[in-house]
C-alpha cells in the first residue's frame, strides 16, 4: 500500500502497526527520518516528506517478511553502547549482557589486565568490557573477515584504543599469550534445530548459530583449548544455550578448571558458566 502524501507519523504508524509490531515500526520510521526517539512526542501529527514515507513504507515490508530491524536500521544497542551491525554478524542480544556483568565482577578497574573475546561478531563483548575497563588490553577473535571490518568500525566510533582485533579460528590467533579472562558467546544451536529456520534467525549469519549435532561442538573445542591461554588463576565465562549448563559444567571439570559455576538469566535459565584456572 502506497503511503499518501499528506502522511503523518501517527498516521504511517497506525497503518504500520497493522502489518507489524508498533515498537518496530516507531524504530523504523525513525530511522528513514534520522531523528531520536523524543522526536515524535513533538512532531507526531507533522505532515512528512513524501520521499520520507516512502522509504519507510519500503523498511515496513521488509520487515514483513522477516527481515531484523537491526538490520534494517543498521544498529543495535548492547550494554551502554550503540553499535553498527549487518548481516555478516550475530545481533547482539540483551542475554549477552549477563556474561559482561560476569566478567567486570572479575576484572579489576585498577590493574592492566588481558581479555580476549572469541567469536566476537560486532564486537559487543570486547568494547564493552574495553569501554568499562579503559587500562585492560582486549582482544576480539573471529573467523569472519566482515565481521571483524565491521567490529573495527565499532571501535574506532566509539574510540576505543585499548580493543584489537584478530582473525583466526577460536584461540588460534593466541598462540604463546595468556589471559586473564577468557570470554566467548559462541554458536550452540544445534544443528537442524527448527528455530533456525524461523524468525530473525533466518537471516543472521549460521556459523555465528549452530555448532554440531548438539550444539556443544564450538563450545568442547574452546573449554579443549583456552585454558592454555588463561594467566594464572584466569577465567573462562562462556554463554550457551538454557539446557546446556550442565554438558558445560562437565567439560570445564574434565578441562581442569575450578570454581565452576552456571548462572542464571533473568528468566531463570542456565545462561552462563565460567571457570576458573587452578595455577
Amino acid at each position: 500500500m502506497k503511503p499518501p502524501t499528506s502522511a503523518t507519523p501517527e498516521s504511517l504508524l497506525a497503518s504500520a502497526s497493522l502489518r507489524i509490531d508498533r515498537v518496530d515500526a516507531e524504530w523504523l520510521l525513525l530511522h528513514a527520518l534520522q531523528q531520536p526517539h523524543g522526536w515524535l512526542f513533538a512532531h507526531r501529527n507533522d505532515p512528512l516528506d513524501p520521499v520520507v514515507a516512502s522509504a519507510f513504507d519500503t523498511l515496513v515490508r521488509r520487515r514483513m517478511v522477516g527481515e531484523p530491524v537491526a538490520y534494517l536500521t543498521g544498529t543495535r544497542g548492547f550494554w551502554s553502547l550503540a553499535l553498527e551491525v549487518d548481516p555478516a554478524v550475530l545481533i547482539p542480544r540483551p542475554e549477552t549482557e549477563l556474561l559482561v556483568e560476569l566478567a567486570l565482577d572479575r576484572l579489576s578497574a585498577r590493574e592492566p589486565l588481558r581479555v580476549a573475546d572469541l567469536g566476537t561478531g560486532s564486537g559487543a563483548i570486547a568494547l564493552a568490557i574495553a569501554h568499562e575497563r579503559p587500562l585492560a588490553r582486549v582482544v576480539g577473535v573471529d573467523a569472519s573477515v566482515a565481521a571483524l571490518e565491521l567490529a573495527g568500525r565499532n571501535a574506532r566510533r566509539l574510540d576505543l584504543p585499548n580493543v584489537a582485533f584478530r582473525a583466526g579460528d577460536w584461540c588460534e590467533p593466541l598462540h604463546g599469550e595468556h589471559y586473564d579472562l577468557v570470554a566467548s558467546n559462541p554458536p550452540y544451536i544445534a544443528t537442524g534445530d527448527p528455530h533456525l529456520s524461523r524468525g530473525d534467525l533466518r537471516f543472521e549469519p549460521a556459523m555465528a548459530l549452530a555448532s554440531g549435532i548438539d550444539g556443544l561442538d564450538a563450545i568442547r573445542r574452546i573449554v579443549r583449548d583456552a585454558p592454555a591461554h588463561l594467566a594464572p588463576h584466569g577465567w573462562l565465562l562462556l554463554e550457551h544455550g538454557w539446557e546446556q549448563g550442565a554438558a558445560v559444567r562437565a567439560l570445564m571439570q574434565e578441562a581442569g578448571l575450578c570454581d565452576i559455576a552456571t548462572h542464571q538469566d533473568l528468566e531463570h535459565r542456565d545462561r552462563v558458566t565460567l571457570g576458573r584456572s587452578r595455577s
